[in-house]
């Protein structure tokens, strides 16, 4: 394909066809000659995040989806629409493109969110596929988050298992170079670790049951989650190595490469802020939802730490993502 956007009759058969959801919110959708979409949102907030996807070349449309409407879910807003920007190297065919589309279309159908515009375009600023996702979600006002009610000795949750992502990433990326550290079943289970990424039931199980803040473990890692944490609320916060959750499968890759599981980009792991005398009841409502969640420390009066082997060590504010390291040795 040449370099440039699709044309009008491309993008109506490719892209456009291929959206299936609609929901009743959506005044103007997806269609040719409309640039913006507009929502009704009556009486609520409407909570706006993109994220691009850069650090994979495998599921690009479904962690876009799943990435984007995770921010949204951080604040325990139901996503209503998404917008997608897709920019693909010179030489791109259009049946990657058109893959790539039918599983952001797939993905956004299972979360019922409604695709209602984007841009798509064939340039010769990206050697690879980049796939943006804007989320568009709406928040009932009585759930807005007050960080000043967070208090010393409040517990820090975490969902699932640390580095979900990266380790789906990277056994994607190496091949049949994974059989080298991986047997087949970890293989196998760690394609499967795709189907875990999403955080939107947890996020709705948060803003019910009391927590106070949620932060989406994303780049950096726990330990960027929670430095970030912590500069948002303003508190200080703590981490025990010895409960943090975490997958063999990553254990053994973040071995074999070298790298820190804490450092590594973690989506489908939810971090929660919840008041001391509520944890009991949320981690029961994530169970019951078949969540499984960890108390991985409390907060504490100021600065980051994280205690290893009895040894309590700062957490410095996060650099790259262990993942780039990683895929250098792969590449």
């Amino acid at each position: 394909m040449e370099i440039g956007k699709l044309s009008n009759e491309m993008l109506e058969k490719i892209i456009i066809e291929n959206i299936k959801y609609k929901r009743k919110e959506i005044l103007v959708g997806s269609k040719i000659g409309e640039d913006t979409g507009i929502i009704d949102f009556g009486d609520n907030y409407c909570v706006v995040s993109t994220d691009p996807i850069t650090g994979a070349t495998k599921n690009l449309g479904k962690l876009a989806v799943y990435v984007s409407l995770n921010d949204a879910a951080t604040k325990g807003a139901e996503a209503v629409a998404i917008l997608i920007t897709l920019l693909c190297p010179e030489g791109t065919s259009i049946d990657i493109i058109e893959n790539i589309m039918k599983d952001i279309s797939d993905t956004a159908k299972e979360e019922k969110v409604e695709i209602i515009g984007g841009h798509t375009e064939i340039t010769d600023a990206v050697n690879r596929v980049i796939v943006n996702a804007t989320v568009l979600a709406k928040l009932n006002r009585k759930y807005l988050p007050d960080y000043s009610q967070i208090r010393e000795g409040d517990k820090i949750i975490v969902t699932k298992w640390l580095g979900m992502e990266g380790t789906n990433i990277l056994v994607n990326e190496l091949g049949d170079k994974a059989f080298k550290i991986l047997n087949e079943d970890e293989v196998i289970n760690s394609k499967k670790l795709i189907n875990n990424i999403s955080v939107t039931k947890e996020g709705a199980i948060g803003i019910k049951n009391g927590a106070l803040y949620m932060h989406d473990i994303t780049e950096g890692g726990l330990f960027g989650a929670l430095w970030e944490a912590s500069i948002a609320t303003s508190k200080g916060l703590l981490a025990y190595e010895n409960k943090c959750p975490l997958l063999d499968v990553t254990k053994k890759l973040c071995d074999w490469f070298d790298i820190n599981p804490y450092k590594l980009i973690s989506s489908g792991s939810m971090l929660m802020i919840v008041p001391r005398n509520k944890f009991d009841i949320l981690l029961s409502k994530l169970n019951e939802e078949n969540i499984f969640a960890s108390c991985i420390g409390e907060v504490v009066d100021r600065g980051v730490f994280f205690v290893n082997n009895g040894i309590k060590e700062p957490i410095e504010s996060p650099k790259s993502d262990e993942l780039y390291k990683a895929l250098k040795l792969i590449f």
